[in-house]
This record gives structure tokens, C-alpha cells and sequence, in this order.
């Protein structure tokens, strides 16, 4: 693979889309479709790591997947260096995949039971030995370089906690030598205690390796502390993107509120005057709501919010969110905001201060 240019983003992902279809009765016609991941456009660059945050059911799992080529896309494009890796073979993709590593939620079902630990690891050591370029390295020096012991090569993944094989997951994605891991959820079945440890050593590994990351999560307090930039995620769409201090600080879009009013505070007596933005269950993927589709749970929402899909507009700062009335800002920044793309709001529509933020 070529290496992108100076500034260049590492990954480039433009509209994708994730469809799946529901199929019904005894001949299984295709009835509809659900909408995982809907047009979705994002960049990471080299070094960072980029945070993706939404409910369970929001499609953040599927994008990942998408990401690794383990879930096929629907439309769109994903451009890896620079080149386009959306369609490829899997002979295509070989050094893709070694550039590219997933950490799952589960680790204990995504290591092979009947394996040492050893065997799991050194898969991904003689991937390496392809790549003239990878640097040289052994199963043990992967195992103490997440925190494990030699000896633990010779054991089985039930004999470690659940913190263990989670390193074991880790170590297993370093072994390829990649550019990129993608997270999913690594630490949401863990303890507080670990959870710091895990977080703790991919910050030191990042650091260590230059490594980019995908930190997936519904945990915004997990996700402020190894994030850069932070993309929110609601019903398959992007509605927010900002770097992390300014998403915590001012968030733009009512569906990020609520997602910070869930966070827990020692204080209870500090939650007294606090209200819930978004009541409600999750709408279902497969038949959306139409315009924003956080309408239904929005306490701000007006007839546009129901008409008409609001796009990312751009913020000072680079702060970008999708919201017909979003929170937080002045007057001056809504006439100043830049829409990402054409849309009928660009053509007759305007940006508006929240209710909320007009009456204060």
C-alpha cells in the first residue's frame, strides 16, 4: 500500500452504508430493510484516536465491523493510505488486515477455547514474517507487552479473568503489526478497577507504537479520557463530531445532552435540578423516523425537525453537529455555521437557537 501524503487522513470513510434486509413468510421475500449505518462519513488521522459513542442499537458495533471488512457495506466508500478497500477480495485484502485489527466486547468468546495462548497469538507473529517491513518481534515479548507472563503461553483462555483475556485480545491484535485497531466496547464487561488498567495500557501502547484507535462505546465517562475527537452516534447517523473537551464542555446536539445527563455523579443532591432530555425508546432501524431522527425523543423538536433531515453544520472550532435548533451556541455562530452539504434547509431553511437557549 502507498502512505497517504503529509496531513493526509489515515482513514477516510465517505456515505457508507449498512442495509440489511428483513425477510418475511414462507418464501422469505425481502419486506424491508434495516438501516445499521446510514450514510456515514468520518476521518481519522494518524496518532489519534476517535471516539464513537451512541445507545445500544445505534449501529456503532455494525460500523466497526464494516470497518475490518467483516461486514459487508451496503454503499459508499472506505479508503485505507488513501486507497479504496471497500470491494476488495479477501486475497486483496491481506495487507489490509494486518493494518488493520479489531478488539472485541467479548473475550472470551472471541478467543478459540481449544487453543493455547500461544497458538492465538503467534497466528498473527507468522502473518508478520510477510511483511518485509513489520518489526521483528515474539510471542512472549507480545504477552509482557500487555502485562502477562511468559508462562502464560502454555495455558487456555478459561484460565484467565476476564481482564487477562481481554490483554490476550489485545496482544493478539498487536501481533500483526497494524497501523489501526478498532475497539469495540473493550472494557464494558469489565470492573472499574480494570477498566483504568486496560485504558491505562492502550494509552501506553499508543504511545508506544504510534498507534491509531477506534474507541467504541456507550460510556461517555470511559470514552472522554482515551479520546481525541468524539463522533455520537444515533440511529445509524452521525449527529455530532467535536474534540473531546469541547463535546463534554458545550455539547451542540440535544441527543449528546442526554447521553452526558446519564453519566453518573457521586452527588446525588447534584442531579436534583438536572431534567431527561431524551425519554423514550430507541425508534426502530427498519422504518426511521423522517427528518431528524432523534425527533420523537427531542424535547426541542418542531414541525422543520419533523420535515425536514437536518445536515452536519460546522461550528467554531470544527465542532460539528446535526441539529435544526442546537444547544449551546450564540447567535453570531448559527449565522455563521457552515452546512457540509446541500440539503432543503440550505435552500429555504435556517438554523435556529434552541428554545431552551433563545428563552435564557
Amino acid at each position: 500500500m502507498t502512505l497517504p501524503a503529509d496531513n493526509a487522513p489515515l482513514l477516510e470513510i465517505e456515505h457508507l452504508q449498512v442495509y440489511f434486509p428483513v425477510r418475511a413468510g414462507a418464501f422469505g421475500r425481502v419486506s424491508g430493510h434495516v438501516h445499521a449505518v446510514d450514510d456515514v462519513t468520518l476521518t481519522l488521522n494518524e496518532g489519534e484516536t476517535l471516539g464513537l459513542v451512541g445507545e445500544s442499537g445505534c449501529g456503532k458495533t455494525t460500523l466497526a465491523r464494516t470497518l475490518v471488512r467483516l461486514t459487508a457495506s451496503t454503499g459508499g466508500t472506505i479508503r485505507f493510505h488513501g486507497e479504496d478497500v471497500t470491494r476488495r477480495t479477501n486475497k486483496q485484502l491481506r495487507t489490509f488486515r494486518r493494518n488493520v485489527q479489531m478488539v472485541f466486547q467479548d473475550p472470551q468468546a472471541s478467543l478459540n477455547p481449544r487453543k493455547r495462548i500461544g497458538q492465538i497469538v503467534g497466528a498473527g507473529v507468522r502473518l508478520r514474517k510477510g511483511d518485509a517491513g513489520a518489526r521483528p518481534i515474539t510471542v512472549t515479548q507480545l504477552l509482557e507487552q500487555v502485562g502477562l507472563e511468559a508462562e502464560h503461553a502454555q495455558r487456555y483462555p478459561h484460565e484467565f479473568s476476564g481482564g487477562q483475556r481481554q490483554r490476550i485480545g489485545i496482544a493478539r491484535a498487536l501481533a500483526a503489526d497494524p497501523k489501526l485497531i478498532i475497539l469495540d466496547e473493550p472494557v464494558s464487561a469489565l470492573d472499574v478497577s480494570i477498566q483504568a488498567q486496560v485504558v491505562n495500557l492502550l494509552d501506553d501502547l499508543q504511545d508506544e507504537l504510534g498507534l491509531s484507535y477506534i474507541f467504541v462505546a456507550h460510556d461517555l465517562s470511559v470514552v472522554r479520557h482515551v479520546s481525541d475527537r468524539i463522533a455520537v452516534m444515533y440511529l445509524g447517523k452521525i449527529v455530532e463530531i467535536s474534540n473531546a473537551d469541547d463535546l463534554y464542555a458545550r455539547p451542540k446536539h440535544p441527543y449528546t445532552a442526554s447521553l452526558l445527563e446519564a453519566i453518573p455523579i457521586p452527588d446525588p443532591d447534584a442531579r436534583t435540578d438536572r431534567r431527561a432530555i431524551a425519554p423514550g425508546e430507541l425508534p426502530s432501524p427498519t422504518n426511521p423516523p423522517p427528518g431528524c431522527r432523534f425527533n420523537t425523543r427531542c424535547r426541542f423538536a418542531t414541525d422543520l425537525c419533523r420535515r425536514v433531515e437536518p445536515p452536519l453544520a460546522e461550528f467554531a472550532g470544527g465542532h460539528l453537529a446535526a441539529c435544526h435548533h442546537p444547544l449551546n451556541v450564540t447567535p453570531d455562530e448559527v449565522s455563521a455555521a457552515v452546512r457540509s452539504d446541500a440539503s432543503p434547509v440550505a435552500a429555504g431553511e435556517k438554523l435556529e437557537l434552541s428554545p431552551a437557549v433563545a428563552q435564557s
